[in-house]
């Protein structure tokens, strides 16, 4: 278990995804351009294709943890994690059930 000072250095923001584009050679990764609420967007590699198309996640509004490390991920530099949930051979990601800012800390 963690404890909850641990839990409060995660930094979880609201997100929305500007664009998808195919990582070749990849069955079910995307790499995301996001948009955190910061002055530039980020890149972030997602295993989202099996369940959607890159048209159906653009524009879409997600909850990315964005104080994570860098990670090299199919050659490409993931600056973050987009929280998912897993259902079976089914993902579905975390979203808002109201539009809010991209970059909004998940409280």
């Amino acid at each position: 278990m963690i404890s909850f000072d641990e839990f409060q250095k995660m930094e979880i923001k609201t997100a929305k995804i500007i664009k998808a584009e195919d990582i070749p050679g990849k069955d079910k990764l995307f790499k995301l351009e996001v948009d955190v609420g910061e002055e530039s967007n980020r890149t972030l590699v997602a295993g989202l294709k099996p369940q959607y198309s890159a048209a159906d996640l653009e524009g879409k509004a997600i909850i990315v943890v964005t104080n994570l490390a860098p990670a090299k991920i199919a050659g490409v530099e993931s600056n973050g994690m987009l929280l998912a949930v897993d259902i079976g051979s089914d993902t579905s990601f975390l979203t808002t059930d109201k539009e809010v800012p991209p970059g909004s800390r998940i409280c």
